[in-house]
């Protein structure tokens, strides 16, 4: 009997082991595929707005999601693109060119998004980082920057995901 019990007990450890690994956190985007280029239309050569991003299977427990988008191949180091802060659990879906939810201020200077505008040459690496939190909101106004914002999840993430995408002049 104890032998039965075990087996079942290990069946479903690894079954729900399989299901986690199965629906990982994702992050995605309609408007190019991961490791794919970025449109136009979202850069300085665009309308330089926002494109549509979409996630799921957040982290269990997840009060709140902070994006962070970056430039890692920037002339002088990580340039930060765009912040948004204190997305409801509730919401899965940020629409193209949204100003919705708290804003914070980019490397251009300027609250909001600002989309790739590298200089003439290689392509830089676009990261869109998703963070799921374990805390509804950080208790930040409009327009903060990204060390008050990277400060205040710090020790508040529960998971991540992330969608990496290219642009080139």
């Amino acid at each position: 009997m104890k032998t039965r019990l075990f087996v079942f007990s290990l069946f479903i450890v690894i079954v729900l082991g399989m299901t986690e690994q199965a629906s990982a956190f994702e992050l995605y985007s309609k408007d190019f595929k991961n490791g794919g280029y970025i449109p136009p239309l979202f850069s300085c050569l665009g309308k330089d707005i926002s494109p549509e991003l979409h996630w799921k299977n957040p982290p269990k427990d997840t009060k709140s999601f902070v994006l962070i988008v970056e430039d890692l191949d920037a002339p002088g180091g990580v340039f930060y693109h765009w912040s948004v802060y204190d997305i409801p659990s509730s919401v899965h879906e940020l629409k193209e060119g949204t100003k919705e939810y708290l804003q914070g201020l980019n490397d251009f200077g300027n609250i909001g998004y600002g989309g790739p505008c590298p200089p003439p040459g290689k392509p830089h690496r676009y990261y869109f980082n998703l963070y799921a939190l374990n805390m509804s909101s950080l208790g930040l106004t409009k327009g903060a920057t990204i060390k008050a914002i990277q400060e205040k999840i710090r020790s508040h993430i529960l998971g991540s995901a992330f969608l990496f995408g290219l642009f080139k002049r």
